[in-house]
Formats: structure tokens, C-alpha cells, sequence
């Protein structure tokens, strides 16, 4: 019987987790091992894997047959895209340090993605623990951003008083004088106007007199 890379379980009842192991497919589930390869944890959110890849990779490399478990855990960590990338070597269309790279490439994106499903995971129980508690959540922090629009803003504001109070200045003195002449050109049309009314007056005082003269005239003449 080929070398199998399966489970075996510990924990208590209801609480498990396992050993990945390279046993013999005569032994028992339970029973003896040759390797252990790393354990799993199914009970944590997400779950929790710790594999050494390189053993992994040399177990199957020699031929062992892993469950369906173990083999979707091995996708998942990526020794089977080392497997690919080992034949595409083999095969000439890319170099052992390019197959390196872009495992290494893989790898880091994985772990990536998987530390930020723990952080959501982390906040969400804090999230849950905080409303079961009555406690209210933290204020968010204020965003750097805002603060800096608010700032040049500011400081575009503060640049942009001074030019308009230099033009508001500028317009005034250039309405005072143009103020003043038309003050000046009123004055001069109203002037002439007041001294032919002045005149028109004064003649009429002066024929109702001589009117008046010679109305009285005529009464002593007809005495």
C-alpha cells in the first residue's frame, strides 16, 4: 500500500483538530505515522494551517496519495502550484529562479489575504463582544486628508484676502476722482441755470412795479 497524507485527529469531544501525517494506508487512522507534515484547525475562524511546504512538496513528489481533505489543504498552501511550477521547469518554458519568484510572489499574496482575514475576523468579535456589553465602539479616527484640504484651503484663503482687499483699495481710489468731477460738471450745469431763474424773477418784480406806476398814473389823471 502507497505512503497517504491524511488526517489524524486530537482534541477533546466536540473541541478537535488534527496532525497532517505521511502514514502507511494499512495503519489506522489514529494509529502510527512515519512524518508529521503539520496540523490544522477547523474550529477557529478562519481556520488555522500550519504546513510545512517543502515536506509536503517531497511526499508527493515520492508518489503519496493524499485525501480529499489534505489535498484541498495543499491547494490552498500552495504546494500544488509548486508542483506545477517544478514541471514547468522540467519542461524548459521557465527557469528554477523565475519558478522560485513566482512562488514566492504567491506565497506573500496569500498570507496577505489570509493575516486580513484574521484582523476582520478580530474586529468583528470585538464589534459583537462591545454590543453585547452595553460598551460603545471607539470613535473612528479622524481621516489626514480632510485635514489637510482644510489646511491649503486655509492658507488659499489667507492668500487670496490680501489680493482682495489690494483691489477693493484700487477701486475706490479710482471711483473718488471720477466722483468728484461729476460733483464738479453738476455744479457748473446748475449754476447758469440758477442765475437765468434769479434773472427771470427779477424782471418780472420790475414790470409789475411799473405796472403798478402806471396804473396809479393813469387814477391821478382821470382826478
Amino acid at each position: 500500500m502507497p505512503v497517504k497524507l491524511r488526517l489524524q485527529r486530537k482534541g477533546r469531544k466536540k473541541r478537535p483538530f488534527y496532525h497532517i501525517v505521511a502514514a502507511d494506508g494499512r495503519a489506522p487512522r489514529d494509529g502510527r505515522f512515519i512524518e508529521r507534515l503539520g496540523s490544522y484547525n477547523p474550529m477557529t475562524k478562519p481556520a488555522t494551517i500550519d504546513i510545512d511546504r517543502d515536506k509536503a512538496y517531497d511526499w508527493l513528489m515520492k508518489g503519496a496519495q493524499p485525501t480529499d481533505t489534505v489535498r484541498a489543504i495543499l491547494r490552498f498552501k500552495g504546494v500544488y502550484y509548486k508542483k506545477h511550477l517544478m514541471r514547468g521547469v522540467q519542461k524548459g518554458a521557465l527557469t528554477a529562479e523565475e519558478a522560485e519568484a513566482k512562488y514566492q510572489e504567491w506565497i506573500e499574496a496569500k498570507e496577505a489575504k489570509i493575516a486580513a482575514r484574521f484582523e476582520k475576523t478580530a474586529q468583528e468579535r470585538e464589534e459583537l463582544l462591545a454590543k453585547l456589553s452595553g460598551t460603545p465602539p471607539p470613535p473612528p479616527a479622524p481621516e489626514p486628508v480632510e485635514e489637510e484640504t482644510t489646511a491649503e484651503e486655509t492658507a488659499e484663503a489667507e492668500s487670496e484676502t490680501p489680493a482682495a482687499e489690494a483691489e477693493s483699495a484700487e477701486e475706490a481710489t479710482a471711483e473718488a476722482p471720477a466722483a468728484e468731477a461729476e460733483s464738479k460738471e453738476e455744479a457748473a450745469a446748475e449754476a447758469p441755470a440758477a442765475e437765468e431763474t434769479a434773472a427771470e424773477e427779477t424782471a418780472k418784480e420790475e414790470k409789475a412795479a411799473e405796472e403798478t406806476a402806471e396804473e396809479e398814473n393813469k387814477e391821478e389823471e382821470d382826478k
